[in-house]
């Protein structure tokens, strides 16, 4: 049990290690569009962070798996190299067991990918998608930044502040164009403030409401140029259309098993795939750490981890061809999982030299027999 918890910590430690550094890598990638989009008015700061909390569970998801073979690979390959490995052998530990503790210890990581995989990423993506309705549902005024000019060409709009009590907009300037008799008619909107106001009464309507400004339409050096003094104008914007959530990702597991939709039975698949590659992938890599002291830890690395990147590539694109029918759903992931168990087990065989056992018997047998 102590030699369990020692390799059990060497490879859960590490493994935190990986999945918060490749978390941190996927979250600054998606920080920076984030921030594009930010700088193009068409998300709240706020937003920024909400978004991303929502998203961590769902990258875990895909990490996890990944973060554990590397861990399993760089853990043991350290125990070759010290030579404790030697050790622990040379003390009755076969290898064998050995195999036993590390599909426990893959246990107790498939435990929490399960965890994250059935229940707190779908609930996770269901928030988002919540929240990104609710950010959709904001207008264009929602996004602007005071002292700055927003939009571009002749549709542009600037307002000095907003009101410390009130939170209206101060001194605000809006260019646009509007279509008449097949001409684009330019028009300039200037008042002392303005604020946006949804009537539910008219289905939660919104509309932007001015108040002391004028009005400008028509084109500079013609004669049709109307000029419009106001004490309170107003102007209805047009709604964002609200959509259901449906998509298959956040969608919980229960409703996923009592679906007949072929998107949900693949994604049920892939939530399941997700855990089972754990412990096939505990046994490749326990296979390949092996190493001799003079080789290094990583002399074994990259075929690893290009088996491991050709495993989650066939699960894509068996996804993929679920998904455009290309494959029966009968047949799902599975088959990618079949063959990957059939590849653990030629390595682990070799790892536990079943093949040079048998080799070294059969001239025993022969001499036996003279």
């Amino acid at each position: 049990m102590r030699l369990f918890r020692y390799l059990a910590k060497e490879v859960l430690v590490s493994t935190v290690g990986v999945t918060l550094i490749l978390l941190l890598v996927i979250l600054s990638g998606r920080i920076s569009s984030y921030l594009g989009r930010i700088a193009e008015g068409k998300m709240t700061f706020e937003f920024l962070f909400v978004i991303l909390g929502y998203h961590i569970p769902s990258f875990v998801q895909m990490i996890l798996p990944l973060a554990f073979f590397l861990s399993l690979l760089l853990a043991f390959g350290r125990l070759y190299i010290e030579n404790e490995m030697s050790v622990l052998f040379s003390s009755g530990i076969s290898k064998v067991k050995l195999a036993s503790y590390t599909l426990g210890i893959a246990c107790l990581v498939g435990t929490v990918s399960a965890t994250i995989n059935f229940w707190i990423a779908p609930l996770s993506e269901y928030r988002a998608a919540e929240a990104s309705e609710a950010q959709n549902q904001l207008s264009a005024f929602d996004f602007l930044i005071p002292g700055r000019f927003e939009g571009s060409g002749q549709r542009t709009t600037y307002l000095d502040s907003f009101t410390p009590n009130e939170g209206w907009m101060k001194q605000i300037f809006i260019s646009d164009v509007v279509r008449k008799k097949d001409q684009n008619i330019p028009t300039q909107t200037l008042a002392a403030y303005a604020e946006q106001i949804r009537i539910s009464s008219e289905g939660n309507r919104n509309y932007l409401v001015f108040k002391d400004g004028t009005r400008y339409e028509g084109k500079p050096g013609t004669a049709s140029y109307r000029i419009t003094y106001f004490d309170t104008y107003a102007i209805r914007m047009e709604n964002q259309g609200s959509s259901v959530i449906d998509a298959p990702y956040t969608q919980s597991t229960l409703t996923l098993i009592d679906s007949e939709k072929l998107a949900d039975k693949v994604e049920l698949q892939w939530r399941i795939s997700l855990v089972v590659m754990i412990p096939i992938l505990a046994i490749i890599g326990l296979s390949l750490s092996q190493v001799n002291p003079r080789q290094g830890r990583f002399f074994k690395m990259l075929p690893a981890i290009l088996l491991m990147i050709f495993y989650i590539a066939l699960l894509i694109w068996g996804r993929t061809a679920l998904e455009k029918g290309k494959l029966p759903i009968q047949l799902g992931l599975w088959w990618i999982h079949g063959l990957f168990i059939l590849v653990a087990a030629l390595l682990f065989a070799q790892y536990n030299q079943i093949f040079e056992r048998r080799k070294a018997r059969l001239p025993n047998l022969a001499n036996a027999h003279e």
